[in-house]
C-alpha cells in the first residue's frame, strides 16, 4: 500500500533513541514500506498517494505484543471473582480452558481469537506473538496452531506463532512420559508454522532439565526459544534462558540481580507483564529496577489470556508499566515497540525508518505523556499495518 501520513504533531521513531523526536513531520509510504520520514514542510514531491492526516496528534511505531495466549474458548470468571475477594480456588485453572478450548469447534476457536485479534488492532498492535498452550495433546496443539496461522493469514498483521505444549502437565499424564510427547511434537509444531518454542519454566511446572530438553529439540529444527520465568518463585529459568540464548525471558517478578546481569550479558531480553502484576497484585518486588539496573534490555506485553490478563490494549500496558513499576514515558513506550521487536528478533517492525515495514500508532494525544495520563480514554485514532489503514478507525482522515 501507497500513503501519507501528515500532520504528525509529534514522531516518535524509536530508532537509535527512546527519545528522539520529529514535530510537525510526515512519513511516505511505498508498496507498505516507510520510504521518507521528515518534516512536513521538506516532504519531496513523489507519485501521489492516499493522505492520513494525523491532525497533530502523537504518531509511534505500531505496538509490537511479544507474548498472548490469544487462542482459548471459555470463562475463568469465578477464579477471578474468587481472587478479588482474597479466597483461595480450586476450580481448575488452566486445565479449565483446555477443557473448554478442546471441546470448541475450530472455526469457534477462530471467531473468538479473531474477535480479539480486532481489538488488539483497533488498540494500535501491529505484531503480534500467539502461543499455543490450551490443547495439551498433540492433536489439539497442532490445531491450535493451525488457527493461529488462520489469524496472520486473515488479519492484516504481523504474526508470530509460539508452540507451548510444555505450558503444564495434564492432569492425569505421567510427567516423563508427557515431556517426551511435547519433544516428539516440536518437529510437528515446526511443519505447522512455529517459529518458537516457550516453557513454563517454574515451581511447580516444569524444571530446569525438562526445560532444557524441550528448547535443545526446538533448536535443533531451527525454532528460536522463550521461557515462562521466575513468575512463581526463583528457579534459576533467567540463568537458563541466558545459557541457552533465548530470545526473551518473560514474566521475571522473582529474577535475582545475578539471573538479571546473565540476562543482560546473553542478550536475553526481559519481557514485563504489568497487567498480571496488577491482576495477582504481586506488588512487592520491583523486577523493573532489578532488570534495568543489570542493563537488561526490556519489551512490555498484554499476556492477553483468561486467567490473569485479559486485555488488549497495549496503551493500557504503557499506562501501567508507568504508574506500577515507575518507568519513564518514553521507555515504556520504547519497550512497547522497539522492546518487544526484539523479543522476536525482528528489526523491520517497532521502528519508523526508512526500510521498515509501514506499521504506525497514531494516538489520540498530542503529546506522550497524555497518554498515560489520560486514564480510561479510547487512546488510539488510527492504526496503519504496512501502509493500510485499519478500516475500523472511524476517528481517522484518509484523502484519496
Amino acid at each position: 500500500m501507497d500513503l501519507l501520513v501528515r500532520n504528525v504533531g509529534r514522531l516518535l521513531p524509536m530508532r537509535d533513541a527512546a527519545s528522539e523526536l520529529l514535530e510537525l513531520a510526515a512519513i511516505r509510504v511505498r508498496e507498505g514500506t516507510i520510504t521518507w520520514i521528515g518534516l512536513d514542510r521538506e516532504l519531496p514531491q513523489g507519485p501521489e498517494a492516499p493522505e492520513l492526516d494525523a491532525a497533530g496528534r502523537l504518531v509511534i511505531p505500531g505496538f509490537v505484543d511479544p507474548h498472548t495466549h490469544l487462542v482459548w474458548a471459555g470463562s475463568r470468571r469465578e477464579e477471578f471473582v474468587a481472587r478479588l475477594a482474597g479466597e483461595s480456588y480450586d476450580g481448575g485453572g488452566i486445565a479449565t480452558t483446555v477443557a473448554a478450548t478442546g471441546a470448541a469447534s475450530d472455526e469457534d476457536l477462530f471467531a473468538l481469537a479473531a474477535e480479539r485479534g480486532r481489538r488488539m488492532i483497533d488498540n494500535g498492535t501491529t505484531t503480534v506473538e500467539i502461543k499455543t498452550g490450551y490443547g495439551l495433546t498433540p492433536e489439539h496443539e497442532l490445531r491450535c496452531l493451525d488457527v493461529i496461522a488462520r489469524l496472520g493469514s486473515e488479519l492484516p498483521w504481523n504474526v508470530e506463532a509460539t508452540y507451548l505444549g510444555a505450558h503444564v502437565v495434564p492432569d492425569g499424564r505421567d510427567r516423563g512420559e508427557y515431556v517426551d510427547e511435547v519433544v516428539a511434537t516440536v518437529p510437528l509444531a515446526a511443519a505447522r508454522g512455529a517459529a518458537w518454542v516457550d516453557v513454563f519454566c517454574d515451581e511447580g511446572i516444569f524444571t530446569l532439565e525438562e526445560t532444557r530438553r524441550v528448547l535443545q529439540a526446538a533448536s535443533e529444527v531451527g525454532l528460536g526459544t522463550r521461557l515462562h520465568a521466575e513468575e512463581i518463585a526463583h528457579t534459576g529459568a533467567a540463568d537458563l534462558a541466558a545459557e541457552l540464548g533465548c530470545a526473551s525471558a518473560d514474566h521475571l517478578e522473582h529474577v535475582t540481580p545475578e539471573g538479571a546481569r546473565a540476562m543482560a550479558a546473553a542478550g536475553v531480553v526481559g519481557v514485563l507483564l504489568p497487567t498480571v502484576t496488577l491482576s495477582l497484585r504481586t506488588f512487592a518486588f520491583d523486577q523493573y529496577a532489578v532488570l534495568r539496573d543489570a542493563g537488561v534490555s526490556l519489551a512490555l506485553s498484554t499476556d492477553c489470556n483468561p486467567g490473569t490478563s485479559w486485555c488488549e490494549s497495549m496503551p493500557y500496558v504503557v499506562q501501567l508499566a508507568c504508574l506500577v513499576y515507575g518507568m519513564p514515558v518514553h521507555e515504556a513506550l520504547w519497550a512497547a515497540t522497539r522492546g518487544g521487536a526484539a523479543a522476536l528478533r525482528r528489526s523491520d517492525v517497532g521502528r519508523v525508518a526508512v526500510g521498515a515495514r509501514a506499521d504506525l500508532a497514531l494516538l489520540d494525544v498530542d503529546h506522550e505523556a497524555d497518554l498515560v495520563a489520560r486514564l480510561g480514554a479510547s487512546a488510539n485514532r488510527a492504526t496503519v499495518l504496512g501502509g493500510q489503514v485499519w478500516p475500523t478507525t472511524s476517528r481517522s482522515t484518509v484523502a484519496s
